[in-house]
């Protein structure tokens, strides 16, 4: 198991950072609003950063997701890379590969996906889908939707389509996010078979990547403000309980980087890999919830300020905490998944 970084990859982390770092600024992310940032996007796909995944693998992504989830950037790089470009090149046909990926690639189509699947939505025979899938982050920004259906078949469904709408919804962080309503839409079969688990297990694995550099960008926050912040005439930071609640939250931003480096370079090498994204996922949203909190508090009376840069990790960091399955549901999927696991051949408990 080696999770150093390739040079391609690396190369990737470090252009992404750059860009990230020069313009997903707080004045910038503030004017944004709930929309997303149209420069910012278009920088990241004329770097090459969008098509390369196809070549850097799920593992460069979630590098890639750090750099992102370090300054809140709001673009639908992950929503695109995860319900977009990875499952059109693992599952889709050739002319889907050969019509889709480059226009994801460039940037002049983005993707999401209505996930998890709920049972909402179904598919008749001749692929028009019905139904409603009630929050889908980055809808509003999207051209293609990935939907899996009541039997877990995946479907893209262009957003301009008749029998499509999009209505804006709020959630916790600002994703420009939008409830799905399908009344016969047409879509296009995505694969042969129920891709669905895989589909689900990379996008957990992606979103807990976004989710190590939220908690990393919450963290050097505040680590930075309790180093300059002086009581008593002395720096916060050397208060033990300030060091204490850092190094918890330190540790556990390491615990979701290396689940998810872990279940990304399982994907990458083809090996069973369902309960370590579950893992990942797990962790992501329980030690998530506890380093953003953290991050918050370590701010003291200025973490209450909604205006602060730390909040946007906040909101972030719960609403992550939430998609794809919160801590509790997580963890009673994983133990299933074991139990099935451990059952004995011909054993039905």
């Amino acid at each position: 198991m080696d999770f150093h970084p390739t040079e391609e990859q690396a190369a990737a982390a470090g252009l992404a950072g750059r860009i990230f770092r020069d313009l997903a600024t707080h004045e910038r992310l503030a004017a944004a609003g709930t929309g997303s940032d149209a420069e910012l996007w278009k920088a990241l796909t004329a770097a090459g950063l969008t098509a390369a995944v196809e070549d850097i693998g799920l593992l460069g992504l979630v590098l890639l997701l750090e750099e992102q989830g370090r300054t809140t950037a709001q673009v639908p790089y992950a929503a695109t890379c995860a319900y977009g470009i990875l499952p059109v090149a693992a599952h889709g046909s050739a002319e889907q590969r050969l019509r889709l990926l480059p226009a994801l690639g460039s940037g002049e189509a983005v993707a999401t996906g209505a996930f998890p699947a709920r049972g909402r939505i179904t598919a008749s025979s001749d692929g028009r889908l019905t139904g409603t899938a009630p929050v889908v982050p980055w809808l509003r920004d999207a051209t293609h939707v990935l939907v899996p259906d009541a039997d877990r078949f995946l479907w893209l469904v262009r957003t301009d389509a008749p029998g499509v709408g999009t209505p804006e919804v709020e959630t916790t962080a600002p994703w420009s996010a939008g409830r799905l309503t399908l009344a016969g839409a047409e879509a296009e079969r995505l694969g042969d078979g129920p891709a669905y688990e895989a589909v689900l297990a990379t996008a957990r694995i992606a979103f807990a990547g976004l989710q190590a550099g939220v908690c990393a960008g919450s963290l050097a926050r505040a680590v930075e403000y309790t180093s300059t912040r002086e009581q008593f005439g002395r720096p916060l930071s050397t208060n033990q309980g300030v060091m204490l609640r850092a190094a918890d939250a330190y540790m556990d931003t390491e615990a979701i980087r290396v689940t998810a480096y872990e279940a990304a370079w399982r994907i990458d090498e083809g090996l069973p890999a369902r309960e370590h994204a579950l893992t990942a996922a797990w962790w992501a949203s329980e030690a998530g919830t506890r380093v953003v909190h953290a991050g918050q508090h370590l701010h003291g009376g200025m973490g209450a300020d909604l205006d602060h840069p730390v909040h946007r990790h906040f909101l972030w960091g719960r609403q992550l905490d939430a998609y794809l399955g919160c801590g509790g549901e997580l963890l009673a999927e994983l133990g299933a998944l074991l139990s099935d696991h451990a059952a004995p051949e011909g054993d039905d408990a």
